[in-house]
C-alpha cells in the first residue's frame, strides 16, 4: 500500500509540473528514441544484406589468383575451360555450377533511348542458384545458348520498360557489344528481382544483363576467375579450399597459387561491420541519456528544495527516513521510464520512416529496446538518489521552518 501510496504522489508531482516534467524527459527521450532508432536501422540493414546474399546462394565460391603475394601472374596460372571439366569430374556431388567469370560493359541505343549495360556472362540456369532472379517473360540462358555461343540475352524489366516502352521485351534485337565490336543480342528473357534497399536507392539507367558466358569469350581463351555454386548443405569454405588445393596439384602450382572467396564470408565481414558502426554511433547517442539523468537531478534537487516543507511536515506526521527516500526515488524513476517509453515509441517511428524510404523492412531489436527502457530507468535510479537522499535526511524541525 505505501509502495502505491508513494507511486501516486510522485504522478501527482509530475502533473502539478507538466512542463517542467517534459522538458526534464527530454534528454532521456532524445537518447532512447536515438538509441532505439539506429539500433532498429541497423538491424533492419543487416536483416537486408542477409536477405541479398540468400539471392545470390549460400554456396556462391569465387575462385582467383592469389594476387597479393603472387610476384608475376603466367598463363598456367590462370583459368581455362580444361580447368572447369578436371573440377566437374572431379567433384559431380559438390560442384553445382561451374563458369568462367566473365564480365562487360558497354553503352546502348534504342531509338533515342540510350542506357549502359553491365553484362554478366553465365552457364545455362543460372537463376537456379541465384535466386533472387526472377524470370517473368521468357526463360534464363539455357545450354543452346552457351553450346552455340549465341547472343541471347537476358534484361531486367526496369530496362526492358525504358529502352521499349513494355515489360515484355522477349524476341526484341538489343544492339551491345561482344569481342569489342558492335553486335545484335536477342533479348530471351526479362527478369526481376525483390525490392530491397540496394535496388531502391538506384535511379542509374545502369542495367545489369545476363548473356551466354560463350558469347563473351573464344573457346580457347584464359580467364582470370571462376564462379562455382557447392553444395551448401556443406562446409562451403572446406569445400572450397579442396577445390583450390586440387587445382593447384593438377596443374604443377605452389600452395596458395588460388584463393577464394564465399557469399558466406562476405555476409560475415559486412554484417560485422554494420555491427561495429551501429554500436559506435548508439554509444554517442547513449550520451544524451546521461545528460537526461543530470537533467533529472537538477529538477529532483529543484523539488526537494520547494517541497520542503512538506517533507517536514511528512516526517512530523510518522513518516521514516527510508519512506521519504522511497517517495522521491520513485518519482525520479517515473520520470525516467516514462521519458523511456516516449523515446521508445518515437524511436521506432523514426526507424519505419527509414526503413520505409530505403524500401527494406523493418526488423526491430527487441533486446536493444528493453535494454534502453530498462537502463533509463536505471538512470533515474541513479541520479535520483543524491536528491532523494537529501530529501531523506532533512530535520523535520528545520524543514517546518523553511519559507
Amino acid at each position: 500500500m505505501l509502495l502505491i501510496e508513494n507511486i501516486k504522489l510522485a504522478v501527482n508531482a509530475i502533473k502539478i509540473n507538466k512542463m517542467r516534467s517534459f522538458l526534464t524527459m527530454l534528454g532521456i527521450i532524445i537518447g532512447i528514441s536515438s538509441v532505439i532508432a539506429i539500433s532498429s536501422i541497423g538491424a533492419s540493414a543487416q536483416k537486408a544484406v542477409e536477405e541479398q546474399f540468400n539471392g545470390v546462394g549460400a554456396g556462391y565460391v569465387y575462385l582467383m589468383p592469389n594476387w597479393y603475394t603472387l610476384d608475376t601472374m603466367t598463363s598456367d596460372m590462370m583459368f581455362t575451360m580444361d580447368d572447369i571439366e578436371a573440377l566437374e569430374e572431379r567433384f559431380p556431388n559438390d560442384i553445382k555450377y561451374a563458369a568462367p567469370y566473365a564480365y562487360s560493359s558497354c553503352e546502348t541505343q534504342v531509338g533515342r533511348t540510350d542506357a549502359t549495360l553491365s553484362m554478366m556472362g553465365v552457364n545455362a540456369h543460372y537463376n537456379e542458384f541465384a535466386t533472387q532472379i526472377q524470370i517473368v517473360y521468357g526463360r534464363m540462358v539455357n545450354e543452346r545458348d552457351v553450346e552455340g555461343s549465341l547472343n541471347s540475352i537476358v534484361i531486367p524489366i526496369e530496362a526492358a520498360k525504358r529502352l521499349y516502352g513494355k515489360e515484355n521485351a522477349v524476341g526484341e534485337t538489343l544492339p551491345a557489344e561482344a569481342f569489342g565490336s558492335a553486335a545484335d543480342f536477342t533479348i530471351v528473357g526479362v527478369y526481376d528481382i525483390p525490392p530491397s534497399i540496394f535496388n531502391s536507392l538506384d535511379t542509374s539507367t545502369r542495367y545489369t544483363c545476363y548473356v551466354p558466358y560463350s558469347s563473351m569469350m573464344r573457346s580457347d581463351e584464359y580467364f582470370d576467375n571462376l564462379e562455382l555454386y557447392v553444395d551448401e548443405d556443406k562446409d562451403v569454405a572446406q569445400t572450397a579450399e579442396t577445390i583450390c588445393r586440387y587445382l593447384e596439384r593438377i596443374k604443377r602450382l605452389d600452395e596458395d597459387t588460388y584463393i577464394y572467396q564465399s557469399a558466406e564470408d562476405q555476409l560475415v565481414a559486412i554484417n560485422q561491420v554494420l555491427g561495429y558502426l551501429s554500436l559506435a554511433i548508439g554509444a554517442i547517442a547513449a550520451i544524451s541519456l546521461l545528460v537526461g539523468g543530470i537533467g533529472i537531478m537538477n529538477i529532483m534537487l529543484v523539488s526537494v528544495t520547494e517541497r520542503t516543507r512538506e517533507i517536514g511536515i511528512r516526517k512530523s506526521l510518522g513518516a521514516r527516513t527510508k519512506d521519504i527516500l522511497t517517495q522521491f526515488l520513485i518519482e525520479a524513476m517515473i520520470l525516467a521510464v516514462i521519458g523511456g517509453i516516449i523515446g521508445t515509441a518515437l524511436g521506432i517511428g523514426v526507424a519505419a520512416l527509414g526503413t520505409s524510404v530505403a524500401g527494406t523492412p523493418l526488423a526491430l531489436n527487441m533486446q536493444s529496446i528493453l535494454l534502453a527502457v530498462a537502463f533509463s530507468a536505471g538512470v533515474g535510479l541513479c541520479f535520483g538518489f543524491f536528491p532523494a537522499r537529501k530529501a531523506a535526511r532533512l530535520d523535520p524541525i528545520e524543514a517546518l521552518r523553511y519559507e
